[in-house]
C-alpha cells in the first residue's frame, strides 16, 4: 500500500514553522506532493525532511522567489524525475513535477489560479488546454497516472460552500468546471469522489470572515487517479483540521 499525500502548503517555510515536520512524522506518508512551496531547497533545512524518512526529496521552485513552486518527496527512490514540462512559459513558475515508480507515475501540479484579473484567467485557460494536451500524449507511455495537486477549480455545487453566489468567481466558473469533468473524462478517478458523496467537504478556505472556522471552503485540492489504477484505490480522504496553510492536505492509499 502506498499513501499519497497532498498539500498546497501556501510556504512550506511558514509550514515548518508550524509543526509541518511532526505532523508529517505521525502520518508518516510513503509520497508527498508538495505546491505553492515558495521557497528555493537552498532556503530550506534539507535534512528536517531526511530525518523523517523522506530521504528523497525533488523541488521545482519559480523563477520569482516567494512564489509557486512544487516538490515531491518520497520514502523509496523514484527511478525516474522529471521536473517540468520543458515550456519555459509555465516552468518558470515551477508548476509540475513527475516522478515514476516502476509503471506508476506520481505528478505534484500547481495550477494557476485567475482570481487578479482577466490577464490571468486567460494565462489559466491557456495552461489548462496545454496541461490536458501534454497528459494526453503521457499517457502513452505511461497509462498509470497519479496527478494530485491544488487544480484551483471546483467541480460541481457540492464542492463549493456557496454556488450561487461564487458562480462567476474564478474557480468556479463555467468554463473551469466543464473543463476539470472532461478531464475526469479523459480517463480519471476523481480519488475522493469515489469514496465520498458528502457535502461540506473541502480543502480550502479563504482566510476572511473566519471562513475556515464556519467552514465555508472550496474544495479545489484532488488527487487525480488513472481509470487503469481503480482497482488498485483503497482509500481518499481529505484532512481539514490539520491547519499548517489555508488549505489542507489530501491523502489517498493505492496499492502499487
Amino acid at each position: 500500500m502506498t499513501k499519497i499525500i497532498s498539500y498546497n502548503v501556501n510556504g512550506i517555510r511558514s509550514a515548518v514553522s508550524k509543526g509541518w515536520i511532526d505532523w508529517a512524522n505521525s502520518i508518516s506518508p510513503d509520497i508527498v506532493c508538495l505546491q505553492e512551496i515558495k521557497a528555493q531547497s537552498d532556503q530550506l533545512d534539507l535534512s528536517l525532511f531526511e530525518k523523517i524518512g523522506l530521504k528523497n526529496h525533488y523541488w521545482h521552485s519559480a523563477e520569482k522567489k516567494g512564489y509557486s513552486g512544487v516538490a515531491i518527496l518520497s520514502r523509496k527512490k523514484p527511478d525516474h524525475v522529471e521536473v517540468g514540462f520543458g515550456k519555459k512559459l509555465y516552468d518558470a513558475e515551477g508548476r509540475m513535477l513527475r516522478a515514476d515508480f516502476g509503471d506508476v507515475s506520481v505528478i505534484s501540479v500547481y495550477m494557476p489560479s485567475g482570481t487578479t484579473g482577466e490577464i490571468r484567467q486567460t494565462f489559466k485557460y491557456d495552461f489548462l488546454d496545454f496541461f490536458q494536451s501534454y497528459i494526453d500524449k503521457l499517457k502513452k507511455t505511461r497509462e498509470k497516472l497519479i496527478i494530485c495537486g491544488d487544480w484551483n477549480i471546483c467541480h460541481k455545487a457540492i464542492d463549493i460552500h456557496n454556488p450561487i453566489s461564487n458562480a462567476k468567481s474564478s474557480g468556479f466558473l463555467p468554463e473551469e468546471r466543464e473543463w476539470i469533468g472532461k478531464f475526469m473524462e479523459s480517463g480519471f478517478i476523481d480519488s475522493f469522489r469515489h469514496f465520498n458523496d458528502t457535502p461540506h467537504n473541502y480543502s480550502w478556505w479563504s482566510n476572511r470572515a473566519n471562513s475556515r472556522a464556519k467552514n465555508l471552503g472550496w474544495r479545489i485540492d484532488y488527487n487525480m487517479v488513472s481509470k487503469s489504477l481503480q482497482k488498485q484505490l483503497k482509500s481518499a480522504s481529505i484532512l481539514p483540521d490539520v491547519k499548517h496553510s489555508d488549505h489542507c492536505p489530501i491523502l489517498v492509499d493505492v496499492d502499487f
